[in-house]
């Protein structure tokens, strides 16, 4: 398994402003759904930050978004090591598969990929 990206999820009341502030820095809108909306780098477009007023499926927002190639061999591997899972494997309308877990530092982890 490898990860194809990581993308921090701030969670925001303000995201419209958000998207204008931090496209002064270079960002531009990739990705908007309603409840989260992903900002890419126009020069370096791995380079990206999520806003979100809350999460459309799951009990509660992640902190961060890492995707990997492999969902299914992430999520055997945090069920093996006693992770708390925080919103089971599943696959989301939108065409992603994805688990939450906690990490060590008590963050929700959003792990997911692209079906």
């Amino acid at each position: 398994m490898s990860v194809r990206r990581v993308v921090p999820n701030v969670q925001s009341d303000a995201v419209e402003e958000s998207r204008d502030f931090y496209g002064l820095l270079g960002f531009e809108e990739v990705m908007n759904h309603g409840w989260i909306m992903t900002l890419a780098s126009r020069s370096r477009p791995e380079a990206q930050i999520s806003f979100m007023a809350g999460d459309k499926t799951a009990p509660v927002a992640p902190d961060l978004s890492v995707e990997v190639d492999d969902v299914d061999a992430a999520y055997a591997s945090v069920l093996e090591c006693g992770a708390e899972i925080v919103h089971p494997l599943r696959d989301e309308e939108w065409g992603v598969r994805r688990f939450f877990v906690r990490d060590p530092n008590g963050r929700v982890v959003n792990v997911l990929g692209h079906r």
